[in-house]
């Protein structure tokens, strides 16, 4: 049975503390090392088979146009407010402008791996008609770009992008002009949100623990546990980066869900092992049954969050299934850290965890008399000491169940109320922060070119068998209400594909962006081509976006399908019950919906946005809402397991379902509520970074997290619970002989595996 092998392996672990941490070390150190040996960076593909944008992108790969590669740009405007780049005898100023436009543009040429810039300098010297044609120079004069042509990024580094940077601080020093750089080689290479945002988690984190167990060395074992967990999880991310393409958001992702559950778990662990303790009982003996109490429902939670996360799969969004495979990684790593290396840091600890400190002391003087009780019962483990306040309150909850149960879920089903807004999109460079130089560039381009620059469309078109089909399709294209220009065509010789770079009247978040590439396609397109053999597809970023929003959004029916009816199955196995996990069901789908309520409120109306430094409302990131479910739905797992396990205990040893929910769910409340405090304020701490999308994630993280451990759990769960009372528990007695019993499901052998004392059957007969 699970209990048995985790209760042998976790004494095992406490018996050789380390054995078990040199082991630990060295897979750290390996994991690290093959990480610099055979690692890759993270990078982003998002598109998807069978795609429009997709098919567009193998067309552009054909022709070998080098569009299919990675791209920077530099806008560029004079210093003096009176100077433009045309040229003007009576204007010095002009002349010094177009001179330095010159100078940039040849240098930046210069730069290793650069295939080739557009000429804006060129294009002056032909006319200045010519020049704000080919969309290089403002109307005005004022501003001009300079487009950098990169290859494929599998061929560039981030040095790439510190040697575009470097010339840029250089040139603005020399050069009389204000220097500003964006493109996607900055999305590929710059810095991933993170660092900063994982020291103040887990600082936040320490604060907490030291707070809930008043003892340096019972606060430093989940810190350090969570650390080696990371450490080794997101090096193997690494490694399956040089292996696929791992995108830019899964490192950020995975630290983030890896340090808030590595340390909820040791949370879960340290708490057990201490209630142990308590009674008297051996520090390797406690490590070892509290790796097979509490360390049973971590092995469960952590499995359903690491399953929900691969059921992405579903979605057939590769970036997305290779993005859920790495942040499963990480949970997965942190879960065998629970039930192997924090025994051996508790039996390496010994009996200094039964002391706690000044904060500690007090609360144990005014519960000795309680543990005297609580020692001499026959189930020992359920004689930890807990806050009489949480009795009280769920008592309280217990005696007036129906407002408790009618009022939070009439909150939460208002706060879900703005999904029925919710919008998929991409938040562009104009949503960062203005220190950052790409949302200088985006709004310098912006305002000299009109907003639908910062995100052109390219049209692959293959003529093949209609010569004429390419003056149709440029005439239809450019007569579209919302095309703003149509750059002139490049045409492949040797395989004749055309590629046609079109600019948006509207910025590429713009939902009025997304309907014109449907209208593009839909009418535009097939009108020009006709029922000829040729062909044309409408790709660019801000149309793989698009798609990708699309696909996701037909998808999610079926993956949040998929995703309840396997959590319901697992819990109806693991509480022998069929209203305990439904309820469970209903009530993790209200906390994730509010959740998703509040970041609509945030992200898309603004509210509060400010507190979390976003300067300007965005779309929700296409890919976010089903990632957001898959982890949301896993983590709320945590909770609920750890929770109701806790009251089926009681439930068994004393038959009454009202003492049951009291006392399992009075046990459990601090450490329930601690875990969340530090899970929000992991989340919270990347709330805070400068990508819209991290933003998203924190966020949602944390809101749903706080509503689950809070609102869900303390009051919805008692107070359903009471009302449904002992159908609670009821199972018939066809489907009981039809669910298997073992390593998912529990019966008395786990208990009599940890010692306790043996339990009744609970099926309705």
């Amino acid at each position: 049975m699970l209990s048995k092998a985790l209760l042998r392996l976790g004494a095992s672990a406490a018996r050789h503390p380390w054995r078990v941490i040199a082991a630990w070390l060295i897979a750290a150190t390996l994991a690290v090392l093959a990480a610099i040996a055979f690692g890759g960076r993270s990078a982003d593909s998002m598109t998807a088979p069978g795609l429009d944008s997709q098919r567009a992108a193998e067309l552009i790969e054909r022709a070998g146009t080098g569009q299919e590669g990675m791209t920077a740009q530099v806008v560029v405007t004079p210093l003096d407010d009176g100077a433009t780049f045309f040229d003007s005898d009576s204007d010095s100023d002009s002349d010094s402008a177009s001179t330095a436009l010159t100078r940039l543009q040849t240098e930046v040429k210069r730069l290793p791996h650069v295939l080739g810039t557009s000429d804006p300098a060129l294009a002056l010297d032909a006319g200045r008609d010519t020049a704000v044609r080919s969309g290089l120079v403002s109307a005005d004069g004022r501003i001009a770009v300079v487009r950098v042509q990169y290859p494929d990024q599998s061929r560039l580094s981030a040095e790439d992008l510190d040697a575009l940077v470097d010339l840029g601080d250089r040139l603005r020093a020399e050069l009389p002009l204000r220097i500003e750089m964006g493109g996607n080689l900055f999305y590929a290479f710059s810095d991933a949100d993170g660092g900063v945002s994982e020291l103040i988690g887990l600082l936040a984190a320490a604060a907490i623990l030291f707070l809930a167990f008043g003892s340096l060395v019972a606060a430093a074992l989940p810190i350090g546990m969570a650390v080696f967990g990371l450490t080794v999880g997101v090096a193997t991310m690494t490694v399956l980066a040089g292996v696929t393409e791992v995108p830019t958001f899964a490192p950020v992702l995975g630290s983030m869900v890896g340090l808030g559950v590595g340390i909820d778990y040791a949370l879960f662990v340290l708490a057990r092992h201490r209630e142990y303790l308590a009674c008297g009982l051996d520090p390797r003996e406690a490590a070892g049954r509290a790796v097979a109490t509490a360390g049973r429902p971590v092995v469960f939670a952590g499995g359903t969050v690491v399953v929900s996360i691969l059921g992405l799969a579903v979605a057939n969004v590769p970036f997305m299934t290779v993005g859920g495979l790495a942040v499963s990684i990480v949970v997965l790593t942190m879960v065998v850290a629970s039930v192997t290396l924090l025994p051996a840091f508790l039996g390496a600890a010994g009996a200094r965890l039964a002391r706690a400190g000044r904060s500690g002391r007090i609360g144990r003087a005014l519960q000795t008399r309680k543990l005297s009780r609580l020692t001499r019962r026959r189930h020992p483990v359920a004689g930890a000491a807990h806050a009489a306040g949480w009795r009280r309150w769920i008592g309280h909850v217990s005696r007036h169940p129906v407002p408790y149960a009618i009022g939070p879920a009439g909150l939460l089903l208002m706060a879900t109320l703005p999904v029925l807004g919710l919008r998929v999109g991409l938040p562009d460079d104009g949503s960062l922060p203005h220190s950052r130089t790409e949302r200088r560039a985006y709004d310098l381009v912006a305002e000299g070119f009109g907003p639908g620059t910062n995100g052109p469309l390219v049209i692959a078109a293959d003529p093949t068998g209609d010569p004429g089909v390419l003056d149709r399709l440029v005439g239809a294209v450019a007569a579209d209400p919302g095309i703003a220009s149509v750059a002139p065509t490049h045409i492949d010789r040797a395989t004749g594909i055309a590629t046609l770079v079109v600019f948006p009247t509207t910025s590429p978040q713009d939902k009025a962006t997304a309907d014109t590439i449907a209208r593009l396609r839909t009418d535009v397109l097939p009108t020009a081509i006709g029922h000829g053999p040729a062909r044309a597809h409408v790709g660019g970023a801000a149309a793989s976006l698009s798609d990708v929003g699309q696909r996701t959004s037909q998808r999610l029916p079926v993956f949040v399908a998929a995703v309840l009816a396997m959590s319901f199955l697992l819990l109806m196995l693991v509480f022998r019950s069929i209203l305990v996990p439904l309820k469970a069901v209903l009530l993790n789908l209200l906390s994730i919906g509010a959740a998703y309520g509040i970041m609509v409120a945030v992200f898309q109306w603004g509210w509060g946005g400010a507190l979390i430094g976003l300067e300007a409302t965005v779309p929700i990131v296409s890919f976010i809402p089903m990632f957001l479910f898959a982890i949301l739905f896993g983590l709320s797992m945590d909770y609920e397991v750890f929770l109701l396990s806790r009251v089926r205990e009681e439930y068994l040893r004393t038959g009454d379902n009202g003492t049951a929910i009291v006392e399992g769910v009075s046990r459990t409340a601090r450490i329930i509520t601690s875990a969340a405090l530090i899970m929000v304020a992991v989340f919270l701490s990347f709330a805070v970074a400068e990508g819209p999308s991290t933003k998203m994630f924190g966020l949602g993280l944390a809101t749903a997290i706080f509503i689950d451990a809070t609102v869900v759990r303390m009051v919805l769960v008692p107070a359903t619970m009471t009302l449904l009372g002992r159908t609670n528990w009821w199972l018939p007695k066809w489907l009981d002989r039809l669910l298997p019993r073992g390593p998912v499901g529990t019966d008395d052998t786990d208990a009599e595996s940890t010692g306790e004392a043996p339990r009744p059957r609970l099926v309705d007969r």
